[in-house]
């Protein structure tokens, strides 16, 4: 056990509303706290994200966002151990000077998707882990340039793109050492709670997701909405009913109208999913995860693997979920299994169905064996700090 102070960097106000988001940020700092560590969160929102309820620009003491990171906070009893701090300097939570200071005694900078950009607080910390959640993205971006000097101002870089380094994988490593590292799950936090039959499969996301399409030399990488479209006509070939808790932009009524004429049931994830208690409430009623990636996750293999799922198959929940690469970094066929095609995914639904109570087990197991925090985090540690 270490009493060392760190600092866990990441999006929660900037994404307020979205309930699974807090848990992948908070998962981490719960992971640490487990290791023993003194945890802190910091939160750098930019200007621009600042809204009201109502979606209109504000500043940051009248905003939605701090409103929904205050309440996260307090959920998470950190309200005492954390900081929103806007590019403009003003701030909630820890005063700036202080978070100074502590910055230059933390063990580690754990830097979630590089939220953290103001120089002066970043070079206080003696150690910067870059944590990449957006594999393939972001390692597109960077060789074009488009993350500036971001991934230079970290001494050691995770990815949760496991693949990524491997020589199967066409993800450019750009010269750096992306180490694998898998979305934790704190299973006091997801307890077992199987279904006794399958009936309804779910999933929690963006129809879009929060990027636009990648090009690299000529191609240009797929999006979950193309991939939805290819299995439009899954719910007309298998029995559960699927349902999507899917943000859908008013832009894309076209997708939303093949989508549910075509069986899925269609939620508004604002409804079910908006804070981090009504997220895992609606997961563990779920009898199972079904979802589809990004584009760009399958094509390049990059062995991406969802903390959703994760926190489903804690929950001892089936997942079925688009292939990745997965398979060759966790196994397959039982409580998680993958497709690539709609008369896969088809069939992996039905092999679910037809021995459910097998696959609710071997769900939980795979969490506790390969997704626990302890083991995740712990692994990362390992790493790090001698």
């Amino acid at each position: 056990m270490t009493t060392s102070a760190l600092v866990v960097a990441g999006a929660v106000a900037s994404k307020w509303g979205n309930g699974g988001e807090a848990w992948v940020r908070l998962s981490w700092v719960r992971g640490f706290q487990q290791l023993g560590f003194d945890v802190y969160f910091l939160e750098q929102i930019h200007d621009g994200a600042l809204v009201d309820g109502q979606g209109r620009p504000c500043d940051l003491a009248a905003s939605a966002n701090l409103g929904y990171f205050a309440e996260v906070m307090k959920e998470f009893h950190l309200a005492d151990r954390s900081c929103l701090l806007h590019d403009s300097g003003a701030y909630w939570g820890i005063a700036p000077h202080l978070l100074e200071g502590i910055a230059a005694e933390a063990e580690l900078l754990v830097n979630i998707s590089g939220n953290l950009s103001l120089e002066p607080l970043l070079d206080r910390f003696r150690r910067r882990v870059y944590l990449d959640i957006d594999p393939a993205f972001t390692q597109y971006w960077h060789l074009q340039g488009l993350l500036g000097p971001a991934l230079d101002k970290h001494d050691v870089h995770f990815t949760i793109g496991e693949s990524i380094g491997k020589p199967y994988c066409p993800i450019p490593d750009a010269g750096i050492r992306w180490r694998a590292t898998r979305q934790p799950v704190i299973l006091a936090d997801w307890p077992a709670c199987p279904s006794p039959s399958c009936r309804r499969l779910t999933t929690v996301g963006s129809l879009r997701g929060p990027y636009g399409r990648v090009e690299h030399s000529g191609r240009q990488f797929g999006l979950k909405i193309h991939e939805m479209r290819r299995l439009a006509e899954l719910p007309r070939r298998v029995e559960p009913a699927m349902e999507l808790a899917l943000k859908i932009d008013p832009g894309d009524d076209a997708d939303r109208q093949l989508l549910a004429g075509s069986g899925w049931r269609l939620v508004d994830p604002g409804s079910v999913a908006s804070r981090p208690q009504e997220f895992r409430t609606y997961v563990q009623g779920s009898d199972g995860e079904f979802s589809v990636a990004q584009g760009i996750y399958v094509e390049t293999g990059s062995g991406w693997f969802s903390d959703r799922t994760a926190r489903y198959l804690s929950s001892s929940k089936p997942a079925i979920v688009q292939d990745t690469g997965i398979g060759s970094h966790l196994p397959v066929g039982e409580g998680l299994v993958t497709f690539r095609t709609l008369p896969e995914a088809a069939a992996a639904v039905n092999l679910v169905r037809s021995d459910y109570q097998n696959h609710c087990r071997a769900a939980r197991q795979l969490a506790e064996e390969y997704l626990e925090a302890g083991k995740v985090v712990g692994a990362m540690v390992e790493q790090l700090i001698p």
